[in-house]
This record gives C-alpha cells, structure tokens and sequence, in this order.
C-alpha cells in the first residue's frame, strides 16, 4: 500500500450487514458472479469484523482497522495510522500521521468521497453526519438508504456522476456504503411479503441484487487509472442463530464477515 497510495485511485464498498457464510455460498453456487470474478480465486477471505455494528465496525475502518483474517496473528495491516509499539505495521503499510485514513488521503492528494446508504450516513442528525464528515464530498439521498427496493442501482449511478467530473488528473477515493443487506430486505425477494419478513434467504437475495449492479460501479472506479478495491462487510447480522436476531450482539454469525481487495484495470467493462 505505500506504493499504491498515490499512483492509483482507491475504492472501498462495505456490504453492509453481509454474512460470511452466505457470501460464501453464493459464491460456490455461482450466484453472484460478478463479484465472485473479482475474488482471489473465485472465494471470500474469512475475516473477523472490527465491530458489531456499523458505527463502531467504520469508524476502526476508517481508524486502518480493516477486518482481520480469521487465522492466528499478528496480520500486517494495509493501512495504520503511526503509532510505537504496533505489532501490526509492516514496511508495506501505509502509515499516516492524521486521526484517520480519510484526511490522510485527502493529505496526499486524493478527493474523498462517500455514497452512504445506512442510517449512520445520512446527516439527518449530528451521529449520523460523524463518519460522513470525514469526507471531502458526501451524499445520501432517501433512494440510497435502507427502505429503497432500488438503493444500490441509486447508489451506482451517483458514482457515476461522481467519477465523471473529475478531472483526469484528480486522484480519488471513493468510499460506497451499500444498504441492500440490511433490514429491510424482504423485497429482494421474490414473492416474499412484508408480514413474512426479513430471513437468511431474503439476505441471500439481496446481494444477488447487489452483484447484478456492482459491475457498473467497478467499470466506473477503474475508469480513469488502475483502481486498489477492497471490498468486505463491516458485521453480519443473526436470523434466529441460536435465538440471535439482528447485530450489536457478539455471535458468529455477526463477528464473521466476507472480505475481498484486488485491482481493477482501466479500460474493464461492466457486466
């Protein structure tokens, strides 16, 4: 990352709410293929969330905390704000000297920008405009939050927008925060109704929606030069494992999520 931080544009998409184990049988299934041709090998990483919830799990994200693999350590991180002692700053890290990774890539150069999605970025109160004042440029519109049937698409195309009037020389980072995942996310579903409610599979199909899309956001970022992804979950979320539901609990099915990153070449299509 020290070399890549300032040759290349970075892109981070946290799915939010995703599950591991679902991500990782949809990919085996060959039921998102778009995002699966972008995996290291066709599979998710194992990874340990920083957090259980999306306020807690971003702001480490934003700190360098990415999630962890899910192995014995210590694992060098990509990023890490300079600190004595860390066990986890390797001489490939890139290390900064500012509160967040955020301002630091704004110190070097890069225009930063946030597509939120869940209530936590929508500036309709002062916790929800914390973790989008990090940020250069933000937006959230009603279409991208967690209520719209069609948030992704909405999302995608203000990415769009977003790359397109930059100019060429203009590094960026762009940061998508993807709703689809979360409650509500029955109507991802066919068939399923409102009074059926949100289960395993109406998740499974919500990020069968996601990846349909995804591909436009791919060929979007890596449109101007070679474009650093890292895409992951910032926490799962139960559907009655072991009588869990929801998140902001310490279960498997919330600590465990998804994690990919990998390069997208200029001149990639979507798909």
């Amino acid at each position: 990352m020290s070399e890549i931080v300032g040759s290349h544009d970075l892109l981070l998409i946290t799915l939010d709410t995703l599950r591991y184990d679902v991500a990782a049988e949809l990919a085996a299934a060959g039921r998102i293929p778009h995002l699966a041709r972008h995996l290291p090998g066709g599979v998710w990483e194992k990874r340990h969330a920083p957090g259980s919830f999306t306020y807690a799990s971003h702001q480490a994200i934003f700190a360098g905390f990415l999630p962890t693999p899910a192995a014995p350590g210590p694992h060098p991180r990509l990023f890490a704000a300079r600190f004595a002692g860390s066990e986890t700053t390797a001489s490939r890290t890139f290390v900064f000297d500012t509160p967040d990774l955020v301002s630091a890539l704004a110190g070097a150069g890069y225009r930063t920008v946030c597509i939120g999605g869940v209530g936590f970025f929508n500036r309709q109160g002062p916790l929800g405009s914390v973790l989008p004042g990090m940020f250069q440029e933000s937006h959230w519109e009603p279409e991208f939050g967690v209520a719209s049937p069609t948030s992704f698409e909405a999302q995608v195309t203000r990415a769009e927008q977003v790359v397109g009037r930059l100019p060429a020389e203009q590094r960026l980072f762009l940061f998508v925060n993807v709703a689809a995942l979360h409650q509500p996310n029955w109507f991802h579903r066919p068939g399923a109704t409102p009074e059926a409610g949100d289960s395993r599979a109406t998740h499974a199909a919500a990020l069968e929606y996601v990846d349909a899309h995804i591909g436009r956001l791919f060929a979007a970022a890596g449109s101007r030069r070679r474009c650093f992804a890292i895409v992951c979950s910032d926490h799962g979320t139960a559907y009655g494992d072991d009588s869990y539901t929801g998140h902001r609990l310490g279960h498997e099915s919330v600590w465990t999520v998804p994690y990919a990153h990998f390069f997208l070449e200029p001149g990639a299509t979507a798909c």
